[in-house]
């Protein structure tokens, strides 16, 4: 709905140039007027916690919402379980709720419509190398494709904030860019053969691929929230994620 909003909004604006980096373009001016509706919706329909951060963060009016999103937007763009332990022990996963700052998830949410937006409306440069953070806006992946490519399949990263997609290596860790084959693995379950999880056993992170060439009607972004199990086993051996999702999983 805040895609939509926000490509109306600014309908008649010309593709931005790749030489200007994705992060330079926060219009406040259009979010603003726009974030007590999303924390009033989220207040309605998240869980008890979450809802309650939104609730307090609405009482600091428009200073603080704009300060969250700065805080957000130009920082780093990354979510974190907390430090406290409460989600280190072997099976545990940290829910949205249990995030180390509720704001920064709050301005995740509100801010990734509209990143994706100026993802979508900016020339490509083209790509040079493999980078392991998205070239357009710095973001960690959040999932991996595979996509069919002649007799095999060719490997894509998927951002966190904008949702761009850029080639990757096959064999490399996007964590620590480990390239080593015996120290990279993959593993799934039958019963959702097309969803992996790669890990890499140097750094022991952890990341997510849907493969459609095994199943083509695959949604990836919504596939890697929905297959929680592949995150409780790569907990349950040793592996960290590389980035939470927004569900804080």
């Amino acid at each position: 709905m805040l895609y939509a909003e926000i490509e109306k909004a600014l309908a008649d604006s010309p593709k931005t140039s790749a030489d200007r980096p994705l992060r330079d373009e926060l219009d406040l001016f259009l979010l603003l007027p726009r974030f007590s509706g999303f924390l009033a919706l989220v207040e309605q329909i998240a869980p008890s916690p979450l809802a309650q951060a939104a609730s307090a963060l609405a009482q600091k009016g428009p200073a603080g919402w704009q300060r969250a999103i700065e805080n957000f937007w130009h920082g780093n763009a990354e979510l974190s379980a907390p430090d406290d332990g409460a989600a280190t022990h072997a099976g545990d996963l940290p829910g949205a709720a249990e995030i180390a700052d509720p704001e920064r998830l709050l301005a995740w949410i509100f801010l990734q419509p509209y990143a994706e937006y100026l993802a979508d409306h900016r020339e490509i440069a083209p790509l040079d190398g493999t980078p392991s953070t998205c070239p357009l806006c710095g973001g960690r992946p959040i999932v991996a494709v595979l996509r069919r490519e002649g007799d095999g399949a060719k490997k894509f990263l998927i951002c966190m904030l904008c949702a761009h997609e850029w080639a990757f290596r096959r064999i490399y860790c996007p964590a620590c860019g480990e390239e080593r084959e015996p120290q990279m693995a993959y593993y799934s379950a039958p019963e959702i053969a097309h969803v992996r999880v790669d890990v890499c056993d140097t750094c022991h992170t952890y990341l997510k691929s849907v493969d459609l060439t095994k199943t083509g009607l695959a949604i990836p972004i919504v596939d890697e929230l929905a297959t929680i199990p592949l995150d409780l086993w790569a907990r349950e051996h040793g592996y960290e994620k590389l980035q939470l999702n927004l569900l804080g999983t």
